[in-house]
């Protein structure tokens, strides 16, 4: 069955005009193989133009009134961004899918408290992340569709470029992915950890997760302390950096060791303490996964 996309989805492209943004929304419309997934785009300065017999509305209230529209994903340029995110939440979009990296952290934090001061039925995934699939359904993002296939394995990850090693790993294995869920580095950002697995937890069509986290901040600890007395399913953990030194950034902008706690092995130590199955291989998540089961 999967989470957050399903086969009522009805999807808006915010930049569709944009080179990445065309160049995605077009793939992911090759994806839905006919079905009406994405209704539309938008653009301030192309409203009524066309791309791919989708209309372009002015804004995103506009899109969402004529077509319904209950998910946007945002290929918007940083210094825009984050005006993109909040004119969405208004909207009342109930999925909001932000691809764009090298957001403000300030023009972040300003989308993020607006949302949850005024629009918490919203939900945010991202910044700089590759979006969401739910294989044979639906894509929203910049994800390799092939590597996918059905199933009921979730994955929920910070880095993108795991994300793709993970599923291709389970599709390796003869396994596939209920949903594929990529939530960014970022420091401030929307879904955590916690919130996806929370998901995954009451998604009757997912028997088990792949997590994958990285070092910096404690979202990965946080989340294994709830899966430790709620989490029903089987985890499979892994950590990024391990051989990050600290104080020094690493990779993403939210990748930044400050204390011992944020370190690679404290956070896997955290997950085995909560039950959760690790390795410290990346090549290894699609042998542990079925090892487990």
């Amino acid at each position: 069955m999967g989470i957050l996309l399903d086969a009522n989805s009805r999807v808006l492209t915010q930049g569709v005009t944009g080179k990445v943004g065309s160049y995605h929304t077009l793939r992911c419309l090759n994806y839905c193989k006919g079905r009406d997934c994405f209704v539309g785009g938008v653009n301030p300065k192309r409203g009524g133009e066309t791309f791919e017999d989708m209309r372009i509305y002015s804004s995103v209230a506009e899109a969402k009134a004529e077509t319904n529209a209950n998910v946007s994903v945002l290929y918007v340029p940083p210094l825009f961004a984050a005006e993109a995110i909040i004119e969405a939440a208004q909207a009342k979009i109930k999925l909001i899918v932000c691809i764009t990296e090298g957001i403000p952290i300030n023009d972040m934090l300003r989308a993020r408290t607006f949302i949850r001061n005024n629009e918490p039925d919203s939900i945010l995934l991202g910044p700089n992340c590759p979006g969401l699939i739910t294989p044979g359904i639906l894509k929203v993002g910049i994800m390799p569709e092939a590597i996918h296939t059905p199933g009921r394995i979730g994955i929920v990850s910070r880095s993108g470029t795991l994300t793709y090693e993970a599923v291709a790993q389970v599709t390796e294995i003869g396994m596939g992915q209920s949903t594929a869920v990529g939530i960014g580095g970022d420091p401030i950002n929307g879904l955590k950890h916690i919130d996806v697995l929370k998901m995954f937890n009451a998604d009757d069509g997912t028997d088990a997760v792949i997590m994958i986290g990285e070092i910096g901040g404690d979202d990965e600890i946080v989340a294994a302390e709830w899966a430790k007395d709620h989490m029903r399913k089987p985890i499979i953990g892994f950590i990024a950096g391990m051989s990050a030194p600290e104080g020094k950034r690493m990779g993403h902008a939210g990748a930044l060791i400050s204390k011992s706690s944020e370190k690679a092995d404290a956070k896997l130590g955290a997950m085995e303490s909560a039950g959760i199955i690790v390795t410290k291989n990346p090549a290894r998540l699609g042998i542990t996964l079925k090892q487990s089961l």
